[in-house]
């Protein structure tokens, strides 16, 4: 529906000006900090490492650092690394690929047992311009080698020699701290510190905190490289291309009339000024501006806006006698709107050029849309846009966890006045009320997103963009309309914060009373081990009333298989024996048909549970009529993410969300701990209406071990349901840990077969996912910026 854009914030000269020096002076500072750091760092000499050169890649001519990756994983052995077991490090490395960088480079450490994904570590892409790859990080206990993946993708590259720089512990908190505080400030530093080492910061809570201020900086510097300045200045058709696309009108049949809806309070007068500016500059001619000055006591405000209602007739303009607060006075902007659509759009911010231009082309396109969003970041007081939120398309269960409507959101004005306007008693989060109500009169292919940033959030004191904190009002409002929404469905549920985003939600659903039977299938061959921590853990942990487990014995023959077995409760436990070939398809979907309940769960043998409710959380989703699959978070035991929601694409088939992220790390916009749709989740624990599995005939026995989850998953969301993830059903995943294992002729062979059977059934779903955007990477799963952007651009 949409591509990418040039956005152009209207600066004055004085903003422009003291832009310029303050990047002057920016940039002199951490010049100056950069040589002081040398300088106390120079302690410690760094040291080079030897490269030697293993799978993927080949010399480039007699050039030194020269290479050419003939596959799209390019590796480095970097040699022995014992030196570096338990220390914390800088490394450093040159990396210059020919192309555009689209992936970040990876570091892998050898503990002894191989080079495993949870001892990776992905390093920042250098800054636009430069080369130089520089990371403050910590080596485990045990190290003996690592690796240096560089990128992932084909073709010519130079690398340098890497190097290593020994650390103190207080050297490696002040770097890391020092670029902390660029991002977040020093009063945010002060206090997670405080949290974090109170009472008394004994050994124990250094420690701590020091993992908490690696994984703060990790996830900084990784934002950071993406590049988001580079990447407007590559993707965002520029202001030379404003014309054409002004052309493109022309051809239109619909050119609704958009009211954009403001409501005034008190504005910074030149942040006012820079607001209706950025109206005017809209490429898109047939807009009206509908304010409502909110009884304003700063005595400039209301010359200026009818300074801009004399100069323009497009913008109308009606002054409160008393202040009403923001749902009174967006009630009075509204009653000024005539157009076929309305925008929403607060006082302080600034739209793209191009946003109402795209609005109308959705509208052209898509006559019976009702309720438009866009893709949004965020603007300083200097003019910097920073943080892009690049949205997914709707996404339901995300939308209860937090407003993913917000900016720029675009409603069809009939479809506003059915719903009479905005709420009073929802000041704070009128916004999310009105969106709620109004996708509870729509049909899901009525709410169409458009992914381009094409709105600008102030981040300036006082607005909730620099921190939600700054009004934690609307934060209790949205909980209560959230509440309010799911009465009017009626549906029983809890409404409160989520506990790793406090800010945002969590939906807690009643299940049915008596709780419907689940049946708990784990196909399994011999090790015991494995099986027995995994009932264990269902039997003696799990709290939901209901269930039976079938064990799906695919040809046992261990003596300590079969002493688990004569042990397991036969009224709990059941074990179900198939001796057909290897089939984790077929051993699934046999089982399926003896099972008894209502709903379905599919668990691999390796699951440990840990949350008591994972039961009754999964349960709570998938017992709704439009859910199809519900899948849980599973982590690597060392603690590190494994699956937070399956991403088609990703990687070429499909890949895990946020994998390898840090326990405690909210991932991007907090999509790794709130609860939300993917096209897909991993059959490593997933839960389902048995209905629902026997309406998609199952697992395809063709795809016998890889990709049968993701296929299923898609069959399923292509009968009209959603699949959902939820962060509160936890488990660990034990197994399925090494990254780049061996396999055998055969085994590749046959996965070779289930990729081309996935690329054939599956292309056009391969290329988009719903759930991701595409403007976020294929080729890593840290949710980084897309180099290139997949937005199609409609430049003629």
């Amino acid at each position: 529906m949409a591509s990418e854009l040039r956005a152009q914030p209207v600066l004055s000269a004085r903003q422009r000006h003291l832009n310029e020096s303050y990047m002057s002076h920016t940039v002199e500072k951490e010049s100056l900090a950069s040589r002081s750091v040398g300088r106390i760092a120079g302690m410690r000499r760094a040291v080079p490492l030897t490269i030697q050169s293993t799978t993927g890649v080949e010399p480039l001519g007699d050039e030194p650092g020269a290479w050419n990756a003939v596959d799209d994983r390019p590796q480095f052995e970097l040699g022995s690394f014992s030196a570096f077991a338990g220390r914390w490090i800088r490394f450093s490395v040159d990396i210059r690929p020919k192309a555009a960088w689209s992936s970040s480079p990876v570091l892998l450490v050898d503990c002894g047992a191989g080079y495993f994904e949870q001892n990776a570590v992905v390093l920042p892409r250098p800054a636009l311009g430069e080369t130089c790859v520089d990371h403050v990080l910590y080596v485990p206990h045990g190290a003996i080698r690592a690796r240096l993946d560089p990128l992932a993708r084909s073709g010519p590259f130079h690398l340098g020699t890497p190097h290593v720089q020994c650390l103190t512990k207080p050297m490696a908190a002040w770097l890391m701290v020092r670029e902390l505080r660029r991002r977040q400030g020093r009063r945010k530093l002060v206090v997670d510190a405080f949290r974090g080492l109170t009472p008394l910061p004994t050994p124990a809570r250094l420690r701590a905190h020091m993992r908490e201020l690696a994984s703060q900086y990790q996830q900084s510097r990784l934002k950071e490289a993406s590049d988001y300045p580079a990447w407007i200045a590559t993707f965002e058709p520029d202001a030379g291309s404003y014309a054409s696309l002004a052309a493109q009108q022309q051809a239109w049949q619909e050119k609704p009339l958009i009211s954009i809806v403001m409501p005034v309070y008190n504005t910074p007068i030149g942040v006012l000024r820079e607001a209706l500016e950025s109206v005017q500059a809209q490429i898109y001619p047939n807009w009206e501006l509908c304010i409502a000055d909110d009884a304003s006591p700063d005595p400039q405000v209301k010359p200026l806006l009818q300074e801009f209602a004399r100069s323009d007739e497009r913008i109308k303009l009606v002054h409160r006698e008393s202040n009403g607060h923001i749902v009174a006075a967006s009630n009075s902007a509204l009653d000024l709107a005539t157009g076929d659509f309305v925008a929403l759009m607060d006082h302080d911010d600034l739209l793209h050029p191009l946003a109402l231009h795209y609005v109308a082309e959705v509208i052209e396109r898509h006559p019976a849309v009702g309720l438009i969003f866009t893709d949004e970041d965020k603007i300083d007081e200097y003019g910097n846009r920073f943080d892009p939120y690049f949205k997914c398309d709707f996404n339901y269960e995300l939308m209860l966890a937090h407003n993913m409507v917000s900016h720029l959101g675009v409603y069809r004005r009939a479809l506003v006045q059915e719903l009479a306007g905005f709420r009073k008693g929802c000041e704070g989060s009128q916004d999310y009320d009105l969106a709620l109500r109004a996708i509870e009169k729509l049909k899901p292919q009525q709410i169409a997103h458009i992914p381009r940033v094409l709105y600008h959030w102030r981040a300036i004191v006082g607005s909730t963009a620099r921190a939600a904190e700054e009004k934690p009002y609307a934060v209790r409002v949205a909980r209560k309309v959230i509440a309010e929404h799911l009465e009017r469905l009626g549906r029983r549920a809890e409404v409160t914060a989520a506990p790793e985003a406090p800010n945002m939600n969590r939906v807690r659903f009643a299940i049915p009373e008596p709780a419907p039977l689940v049946s708990i299938v784990i196909p399994t061959r011999d090790r015991a081990d494995l099986l027995s921590m995994c009932i264990d853990s269902i039997l003696k942990r799990s709290t939901y009333p209901n269930f039976e487990v079938i064990v799906v014995d695919n040809g046992s023959v261990e003596e300590a298989t079969m002493t688990l077995f004569a042990r397991l409760p036969a009224d709990r436990v059941r074990v179900l024996r198939d001796e057909s070939p290897f089939n984790f398809s077929a051993l699934n979907n046999h089982a399926v048909r003896t099972a008894r309940g209502a709903l379905v769960c599919l668990m691999n043998n390796d699951i440990e549970i840990i949350t008591p409710d994972w039961l009754e959380e999964m349960v709570s989703f998938a017992q709704h009529s439009e859910v199809g699959c519900v899948g849980a978070r599973l982590w690597y035991p060392d603690g590190r993410l494994q699956h937070g929601g399956v991403i088609t694409g990703l990687g070429g088939i499909a890949g895990h969300a946020h994998k390898l992220l840090t326990r405690g790390s909210a991932g991007y916009f907090g999509r790794a701990v709130l609860h939300q749709s993917f096209s897909a989740v991993t059959a490593a624990c997933l839960v389902v209406r048995t209905e629902v599995f026997e309406q998609v005939e199952g697992l395809d026995e063709a795809l016998q071990v890889a990709f049968n989850d993701v296929d299923f998953c898609l069959r399923v969301r292509q009968a009209g349901y959603r699949n959902v993830w939820t962060p509160y059903a936890e488990m660990v995943h034990h197994e399925s840990a090494s990254r780049g294992q061996e396999t055998t002729p055969e085994k590749q062979k046959r996965f070779e077969g289930e990729v081309h059977y996935m690329e054939e059934r599956w292309a056009d779903e391969l290329q988009v996912d719903p759930a991701y955007s595409p403007n976020l990477t294929l080729t890593s799963d840290d949710f980084g910026i897309a180099w290139p952007s997949r937005v199609v651009a409609n430049v003629q």
